[in-house]
């Protein structure tokens, strides 16, 4: 994909911050939209189906948590890159935004070299995905097919966010075998991304919530593993 038919979302309640970013990432090639709250950026990425949305979490009318959680529930958004605009002392808000189904997050003040890098990372993700060899994995009764980032569990779908998904396709594609937390990050949020262990611990949290408690086992002090069982 050209950068020219990249489509970047950017969404902010500071027209400054929307000015800064619009013009160093429409710099680079983009294709820059622009939201000032999240009703706004619900429904303009309805309407644009942008490529990565760049998301700030407090702004009037809808927060960029709820504003998220809504449109991943949009189907034709499932896998859309969402990063979160946070303060460096929010980290209450990074874990929100996780749970809400964010891919990462971007700290302000906001440096647009670094910006512009951060971006560059993100949507090489996108690349890799479209690159990714159509397969579909099954490990006892569920069936994972990487190309449509789609689970069938017990003639279930179960529609995962994007990081969710890519962890799971993870652990399910060793069965038994046990991931490290550095591991874990490398292979799913890259070596770009600083994010802390709670990161890793949400997703999981959220995997057992949807797939099941027994499939996903915690080794303290190590990292996690997936099992295949009988049901």
């Amino acid at each position: 994909m050209k950068k020219k038919d990249i489509k970047i979302l950017l969404v902010d309640d500071e027209p400054d911050i929307l000015e800064i970013v619009g013009y160093n990432l429409s710099q680079e090639g983009y294709k820059i939209l622009k939201a000032s709250n999240g009703r706004e950026a619900v429904e303009l990425a309805k309407k644009e189906l942008p490529n990565l949305i760049i998301l700030d979490v407090m702004m009037p009318e809808m927060d960029g948590v709820e504003a998220c959680e809504q449109i991943r529930k949009i189907p034709k958004l499932e896998q859309v890159i969402i990063t979160f605009l946070t303060a460096r002392s929010e980290d209450y808000s990074q874990v929100a935004g996780f749970e809400a189904g964010a891919d990462d997050y971007i700290t302000k003040p906001i440096k647009p070299k670094l910006l512009v890098s951060k971006v560059k990372a993100l949507l090489r993700r996108l690349k890799d995905s479209e690159a990714q060899d159509s397969k579909t994995l099954i490990v006892g009764s569920i069936e994972i097919n990487r190309e449509e980032y789609k689970i069938v569990h017990h003639d279930k779908e179960i529609v995962l966010p994007r990081k969710e998904f890519e962890l799971f396709y993870l652990l399910a594609s060793k069965p038994g075998k046990v991931f490290n937390r550095e591991e874990i990050l490398e292979k799913v949020w890259g070596n770009e991304v600083i994010v802390g262990g709670r990161t890793i611990d949400v997703h999981i949290r959220k995997l057992r919530e949807k797939i099941g408690e027994d499939y996903f086992k915690t080794l303290k002090g190590v990292g996690y593993k997936f099992e295949v069982i009988s049901d």
